[in-house]
């Protein structure tokens, strides 16, 4: 009975499983470059290197690291830029034996120290543009992936081959943790090359496809747009980061490119819909596949995809998918019939070497129909956490079902329903953890950073829609007993908690707009009462100290900031992710200034700050180099 209604296989039985050429990523990849050496293997907008020029790069800088001491299960910092640097930094990490631990160089360098304190990485691979100003205090030792050790050709000194095995760890990636403490989860080369072998039969991935690296390689999906354009000989197009905040742009890069492979969290792929919408005609693109992952899908968001350009060229497939289960767990091809029951999340069937488990609160299955909580076994489950021994046995146990195959279950957190044709549907999480564009974060982590304060009894952090799935994260706040939460308090300790945010917490984490409450809500069993949360109100926002609009420009922006962040007042020099602003505001944003001055500019031009100043003067300079454009 629990076979047939609380666990599913989603490979049929009997059918074969494709084998890649190798146990380890790099291997795999170096058996490429030897057959392939001519073969493009990572683009970007203005260079590419082969398959060939790669590996010998790679194979240099490792042998570096393996003069400094990188061996199987060593781990190494990786902090460069997206660029082809990157990859090399990337690959000469496995090649030495070693596991790369992604740093963001966008993360604030409280951020950044700690990972690096918590890893204990004592080599750090970055590159001389940044190394200088995110290192500078920095005691592990540096090796800069855009310095060779030596030209290419040179006799390097030789050393025997570092033995690495499947079972080795290939990347720790850090997630939010509920602690306050970000969590390293530990996964090894043969997690992630049985996710590629286990769902060719679905994608067919091959040397033909072409695929961009959107996402920060702090963020899981990038494991999977990285090898899967890698282990099989096809095409990485490195998407900068600029480029990836543009969904204009993006669509210009997807056609230049010849893409056929795109992965998008819904939140950003939302943006690049609208953006299509925005031409005459759809956009030519060359792509096949569209894989959607990182957060929950909402089927309606893909309407006006669909009935633009089919379900079918590209085939839209959703994947959800945890870190600690190796990027993606399960399966589910989306066609236009799932736009008639958009309250429903569908994520289809467990990959093939997978199972799903639902159980409830006391740890037993729960029948079709009844939501429980996920639990997932099979081989794509990770090693555990780095140095997190209670928390790894809380989150990674034994199997109670007495299946050899599956002897660690992955506890999940999220609640999960399965249909009677055995599909599973997403219903959302069981403790407070919440997705923001893809990053899944624990609220307690911010909340813990904002108590901090000498003013603050109580934080609680909830996520907030303000429309058009622009969802921002709110903080309300509680003073000490004493203080009184007017508006000059609120005022005051929202500026001073804003610059703690953006000291010690990625942009993704910082709060948008700060509420004073008295006390906050609680339910008829003394929690808290999320749901009872007052919506942001404008009088409670984090408030601004500029100056006055100098032209009209200036003054029409501003009123147009003002509505979008919700805002009383907004400063010419203010920058506009400060004041609560979101990549996805920024969008919503720049579309309707287009709109309004009939422009066609995109984020980049704020390249120099993200002001009202700024803004007005793109604006004012691409009006007056085009006298055909007319304000509305």
């Amino acid at each position: 009975m629990f076979e047939t209604k609380c666990e599913a296989r989603g490979r049929a039985p009997g059918e074969q499983v494709h084998q890649l050429p190798g146990k380890c990523l790099h291997e795999i990849f170096a058996a490429i470059a030897l057959a392939h050496p001519e073969r493009v293997a990572v683009s970007t907008p203005d260079d590419d290197i082969s398959y060939g020029e790669l590996n010998a790069r790679a194979d240099r800088l490792s042998r570096t690291l393996r003069t400094l001491g990188v061996g199987p299960d060593v781990l190494v910092g990786l902090y460069v830029d997206r660029s082809i640097d990157m990859i090399v930094g990337l690959l000469a990490i496995l090649k030495a034996g070693g596991a790369y631990v992604p740093i963001d160089p966008t993360y604030p360098p409280a951020r950044v120290q700690l990972l690096i304190r918590d890893s204990a990485v004592s080599v750090i691979v970055s590159v001389s543009r940044i190394a200088s100003l995110g290192l500078r205090d920095c005691e592990a030792k540096i090796v800069l992936a855009d310095q060779d050790p030596a030209p290419a050709g040179a006799e390097l000194p030789g050393l025997p081959p570092a033995h690495v095995s499947d079972s080795n760890l290939a990347y720790v990636i850090y997630t939010s943790g509920s602690t306050g403490k970000p969590k390293g989860v530990l996964v090894e080369h043969r997690n992630v090359v049985r996710l590629f072998e286990q769902t060719h039969a679905w994608f067919g991935f091959d040397e033909r496809d072409v695929w961009t690296m959107f996402h920060s390689i702090s963020f899981d999906f990038s494991v999977w747009e990285i090898w899967g354009a890698l282990l099989y000989g096809g095409r990485l197009v490195v998407v900068p980061f600029d480029v990836s905040r543009s969904p204009s742009r993006f669509l210009s890069l997807l056609h230049e490119k010849r893409v056929t492979v795109l992965n998008q969290t819904p939140s950003a792929f939302r943006q690049l819909v609208a953006a299509d919408l925005a031409c005459d005609s759809p956009a030519a693109l060359s792509l096949r596949i569209v894989i959607f992952g990182g957060e929950r899908l909402d089927t309606q968001q893909l309407a006006p995809w669909i009935a633009r350009r089919g379900d079918q060229h590209p085939r839209l497939i959703n994947m959800y998918g945890i870190t600690e289960t190796t990027v993606h767990a399960s399966y589910r091809p989306v066609v236009r019939e799932d736009l008639a029951a958009p309250a429903i999340s569908p994520i289809g069937v467990p990959l093939p070497d997978l199972r799903f488990y639902l159980l409830d609160e006391a740890g037993q299955p729960v029948p079709d129909g009844v939501p429980g909580e996920l639990y997932v076994a099979g081989p794509g489950v990770a090693r555990g956490y780095l140095n997190r021994p209670e928390l790894t046995a809380e989150r990674f146990s034994r199997s109670p079902f007495g299946d050899a195959e599956d002897t660690r279950l992955y506890r999940s957190g999220d609640r999960v329903v399965r249909g009677p044709n055995g599909e599973y549907a997403y219903l959302g999480r069981t403790d407070d953890q919440i997705k923001v564009r893809g990053f899944r974060i624990e609220p307690r982590e911010i909340e813990l950073c904002l108590n901090g304060h000498a003013e603050l009894l109580a934080s609680v952090v909830v996520p907030y829609d303000y429309g058009d799935g622009d969802v921002r994260l709110v903080a309300y706040l509680v003073p000490r007993p004493g203080i009184q939460p007017d508006m000059f308090w609120a005022s005051k300790i929202s500026t001073e908690l804003q610059a703690r945010a953006t000291a010690a917490l990625p942009v993704h984490m910082r709060p948008s707009a700060y509420v004073a409450m008295a006390s906050l809500p609680l339910t008829a069993h003394g929690k808290i009462d999320r749901a009872a949360l007052p919506a942001p109100a404008a009088a409670q926002r984090l408030e601004s100290a500029g100056g006055d609009a100098a032209s009209p420009t200036e003054a029409w922006i501003e009123a147009l900031w003002r509505e979008i962040l919700d805002l009383p007042r907004v400063g010419n020099d203010d920058d506009f992710f400060d004041l609560g602003g979101t990549s996805l505001a920024l969008i919503r944003m720049f579309g309707r200034v287009n709109e309004h001055f009939g422009t066609d500019l995109d984020p980049a031009v704020m390249g120099d700050g993200a002001t009202i100043t700024q803004l007005a003067t793109s604006i004012d300079k691409a009006l007056n180099n085009n006298s055909t454009l007319r304000v509305q």
